[in-house]
């Protein structure tokens, strides 16, 4: 009975306004397979438990070796004392070039995807399909791009520039296809009744649209930075292994990533210093995700008011 109230409600809805309401999804029966709930839940916990370990296993044997000391001074011994104060720096340095170069490019693409071609044919489909492929090429295949096409053609040889580039062309494709995903997903209704007040697209873009797709904007970055941060791979082939504090953008510097994975496989008593800088590492990447994810908040906050 309840079922067949909705559906004559919906009925004279339709009736009245022209406008059919989505189905309501039909929740599974009270107590049918139980089975699925407890491989969903396992599953959950498992991931869980695994990630547990893994940063349990990190901090505990890094944080011990945690200094203002180690923070800011230079290797030493090749790496088995001293710091990663330039190390860090040329991370940092490598983000921002990364960033700079894949975010514009990546928002005006996924825009031009969701708003201007259609998701299941020509030229956007097409789109679609070599950035699916590009989002699954191993990162190898990009060091080495990145180091034909920067280090050499373009003569920025190793350098943070190439490897920030390089960055860039990784995080691309995942960035934008979540981007236009989030995009995608802002209600049709908020176009209509923008352009029904007669508002421009670029304001209904940046009011509106963004605002409220800020979300998946953010989960895109987020992922794109989580990518970049721990490369290494690709990295090898453009930024250099050169552990010095970087003059500028052109000069070779080691990323965290590539100074971790030297220092466990090839620096015998490495280690303990190795857990330290993974330990860095891990907080590095969790206070950009938070910085980031506060100020998305303040902006979506802001525009949303100003609309």
């Amino acid at each position: 009975m309840p079922e067949a109230g909705a559906e004559v409600v919906a009925a004279g809805q339709v009736a009245q306004t022209g406008y059919a309401p989505p189905p309501r999804p039909r929740a599974l029966p009270h107590g049918k397979w139980p089975w699925l709930g407890l491989a969903v839940w396992g599953s959950a916990l498992s991931i869980l438990a695994l990630f547990g370990w893994l940063m349990w296993d990190v901090l505990v044997h890094g944080l011990p070796q945690l200094s203002w000391t180690f923070l800011t001074e230079s290797p030493q011994d090749a790496g088995r004392a001293g710091g990663i104060g330039p190390i860090i720096v040329s991370t940092l340095l490598i983000l921002g070039v990364c960033m700079a170069a894949s975010v514009p490019l990546g928002l005006g693409a996924a825009v031009a995807l969701a708003e201007y071609t259609a998701p299941d044919r020509g030229i956007g489909r097409l789109l679609r399909r070599l950035l699916d492929v590009l989002a699954a090429v191993p990162s190898i295949v990009f060091g080495l791009f990145g180091n034909a096409l920067f280090a050499i053609h373009l003569g920025l040889g190793f350098s943070i520039l190439s490897g920030g580039l390089t960055l860039a062309c990784m995080v691309l494709p995942i960035f934008i296809r979540t981007a236009e995903s989030a995009v995608s997903a802002v209600s049709g209704d908020i176009r209509q009744a923008a352009a029904a007040l007669a508002l421009s697209r670029w304001r209904t873009l940046s009011t509106l649209l963004l605002p409220l797709a800020l979300p998946g904007l953010m989960a895109g970055f987020v992922l794109g930075l989580g990518r970049a941060i721990a490369e290494t791979a690709a990295l090898v082939f453009t930024s250099g292994y050169v552990d010095r504090m970087p003059g500028s953008l052109l000069d070779s510097g080691r990323a965290l990533s590539i100074h971790i994975y030297d220092l466990s496989m090839n620096i015998s008593g490495g280690e303990a210093m190795a857990y330290a800088s993974a330990a860095v590492l891990v907080l590095l990447l969790l206070i950009l995700n938070a910085g980031v994810l506060q100020l998305a908040r303040l902006w979506q906050a802001r525009s949303l008011r100003l609309a």
